[in-house]
């Protein structure tokens, strides 16, 4: 068992980062009997704990008290674990150069981790404050020059690390779904649905200027295939066609998706009223933000997408500043599908802090907007589903990749090698941390003058063989509800054995959770790792 010393105001932060590290915890208690003691900008208690774990950004009353020589840094700078990179948003301190350390200073290689064993117990003072890193990462997320870095998942490595490294069993439900190594999570955002809206506006200039000379510049460049230049060039000449209705709609792509992804489930984000642009962050609103396309007119679209098992939700406009218009957009969705429960991502990721609370005002059962427009990777730090800490129920699923941001010139632009080549990190990573790995293909990007359908199917073969649950947004957001309701009843240790039982009444269909104890002195596997079953008890000898 952990306790966890914190200021009332971060107790949020520490309910949040536990169900994320998802393993038995308490707030400190005078009598408690836990083995790890948390400290965060506090006192440190007369405790009897094993070890005792003191984060903080400041000088404190420990340091002072062990005349421990502390060297602030300031905020905003970068530490290594392990020769991982560690962003630190907040104030960090260092300790002088210690031989042995893997926490250090990414340019001077002081410790930024030291121990002290006093009276049979170890206590670790970490040079940065936990729990306002955490908050940090879930409300205003990390820059762009950070994106690649799942700074979460590493607090939480290093949390772990220290706690089995000094012969403490732990235990712990993974975010890993049994059967499978990580989830990948499919999500299209549906922007034009057809090209026929489209008629003498920058829309279709822009894709005429792109399907011809962007064409055979992209080809000269190595992006695109003389292949791909010339079904661009057969697009752009069949355009009249298309809008006199003798060929087909260029970017009409519901039955492509659904014949590409094979019986996998995906989400589509629609975007609820046709001609509205919404307001952005500086009150304008930008024309060709607006959608040409009356979502009323899909209803067989959608009847099919829900056929096939695909799900459909809210590509918001004015959800993320008001919740009296995310109401409006959610109800619009939500009687074309006769669905109450459905999700969120704003229209070009239009997002503030005080977003969260009003998009669950609204009624929606999470959002998936946290994500970058111009590159890939974690804004938020993690590759978990997660609770944003203004809300009470709803839920926020990160979003990683976007085809956009890999291939538009304004962003990072690259050939499919070099896609590939930032993606597999990505896969890595949630191959190793766990967690869902969530995609946006946009609806015309397997279309011309784009063509990124090539690679989006390599992404799903990727999936497969790395052994992922491919499925939409709102199964992997219910499994992590079914991770997040289970509870550790009892765990008890000190006998050679760790005990636990936990309990989850959820029969859903969806893949179980994994129970996996990490034990002490356990030299042959990290360790043991075993299907939940519910009300299930666990004795596993040390």
């Amino acid at each position: 068992m952990i306790a966890v010393l914190v200021k009332k105001e971060d107790q949020v932060v520490v309910r949040e980062f536990f169900e994320l590290f998802k393993t038995p915890w308490e707030f400190y208690r005078d009598d408690s009997a836990a083995e790890v003691v948390i400290c965060s900008r506090t006192d440190v208690p007369k405790t009897n704990a094993k070890l005792v774990l003191i984060y903080d950004g400041e000088i404190n009353s420990f340091d002072r008290a062990n005349e421990i020589q502390i060297r602030p840094q300031g905020s905003k700078k970068t530490l290594l674990y392990h020769g991982a990179p560690v962003p630190i948003y907040g104030n960090r301190l260092t300790f002088g150069v210690v031989a042995g350390q893997s926490l250090v200073d990414e340019r001077s290689h002081e410790a930024a981790m030291l121990e002290t064993n006093l009276s049979r117990q170890t206590f670790i003072r970490i040079g940065y404050d936990l729990f306002q890193e955490i908050r940090q990462l879930l409300t205003v997320g990390q820059p762009v020059d950070r994106a690649q870095i799942p700074a979460l998942e590493i607090h939480i490595a290093l949390l772990r690390d220290l706690i089995v490294g000094r012969s403490i069993p732990l235990v712990e439900i993974p975010p890993v779904p049994e059967g499978h190594n990580f989830i990948a999570c499919l999500t299209h955002d549906v922007d034009h649905v057809g090209i026929r809206n489209h008629k003498f506006d920058h829309t279709m200039f822009g894709f005429l200027y792109r399907a011809t000379i962007g064409s055979v510049i992209d080809v000269c460049k190595g992006k695109k295939t003389v292949k791909q230049l010339a079904a661009n060039w057969k697009a752009a000449l069949s355009l009249p066609f298309v809008h006199m209705g003798l060929a087909k709609d260029l970017w009409y792509q519901f039955d492509h998706y659904v014949e590409i992804e094979k019986g996998l489930a995906s989400t589509f984000f629609l975007i609820p009223e046709k001609g509205k642009a919404g307001r952005d962050a500086d009150g304008r609103c930008p024309a060709k933000r607006a959608a040409s396309y009356d979502v009323a007119e899909l209803g067989e679209n959608l009847k099919q997408l829900a056929v096939t098992g695909h799900e459909v939700g809210v590509h918001g406009i004015e959800a993320w500043r008001d919740a009296a218009a995310g109401r409006e957009e959610r109800e619009r969705i939500s009687s074309l599908i006769n669905k109450s429960d459905i999700g969120v991502r704003m229209h070009w990721l239009f997002f503030d802090e005080q977003s969260s609370a009003k998009l669950e005002s609204a009624g929606f059962s999470y959002d998936s907007t946290i994500g970058y427009n111009e590159t890939v990777g974690y804004r938020a730090g993690t590759g978990q589903v997660f609770k944003p800490l203004q809300t009470v129920k709803m839920l926020e699923l990160p979003m990683h990749v976007m085809d956009t941001a890999l291939f538009f010139p304004s962003h990072l632009n690259l050939s499919s090698k070099q896609a590939d080549d930032v993606v597999r990190p990505l896969i890595e990573n949630a191959i190793s941390f766990g967690g869902v790995l969530t995609v946006s293909w946009h609806d015309r990007s397997i279309a011309s003058e784009r063509l990124w359908g090539d690679f989006y199917i390599h992404l799903l073969e990727q999936f497969k063989s790395r052994g992922a649950w491919i499925t939409n947004a709102m199964r992997t957001v219910s499994w992590f509800r079914k991770r997040r309701s289970a509870t550790f009843e009892r765990v008890a240790s000190g006998d050679g054995s760790v005990k636990i039982k936990t309990s989850d009444d959820s029969d859903d269909g969806l893949p179980g959770l994994r129970v996996r104890i990490f034990k002490p002195n356990q030299t042959a596997a990290r360790f043991v790792e075993m299907p939940f079953k519910n009300g299930m008890e666990i004795c596993v000898a040390a």
